[in-house]
């Protein structure tokens, strides 16, 4: 058991990271379009929701994708493993549920980042 939570928590460990590195990437290249943005009169808050809406699309597409390949999964290790059930709401559910907040959290650090974008230094960056 105590080897399977470690595993997990780097499962998730390497879920924010990597969540975070897409997030982080993909503010970088819109930093100029931020700057615009901002020098048009957007908002702080609205640039932030910007990039968390991006952010929680993404998650919710590869929770979904990942919700379908646990179930794969479950179908086919449900005759080779004693005990196994092929379908575990709770179980999957609050997976799904953790990812999620994983995700979102990883995409706050960008969010927080791309809305305080100065326009000036955006538009000088390329």
């Amino acid at each position: 058991a105590g080897v399977l939570t470690a595993f997990a928590a780097a499962a998730v460990l390497l879920a924010a990271v990597g969540v975070y590195g897409v997030a982080a990437f993909a503010v970088a290249r819109r930093t100029r379009e931020v700057g615009v943005r901002v020098a048009l009169g957007a908002a702080p808050a609205s640039i932030r929701a910007m990039v968390l809406r991006d952010g929680a699309r993404l998650a919710a597409a590869g929770v979904v994708v990942g919700l379908a390949v646990a179930l794969a999964a479950g179908w086919s290790a449900r005759g080779a493993v004693y005990g196994v059930t092929r379908f575990e709401p709770a179980v999957l559910i609050g997976v799904a549920a953790l990812f999620g907040a994983v995700a979102v959290a990883a995409t706050a650090v960008p969010a927080r980042r791309a809305a305080r974008i100065d326009p000036l230094v955006a538009m000088r960056a390329e």
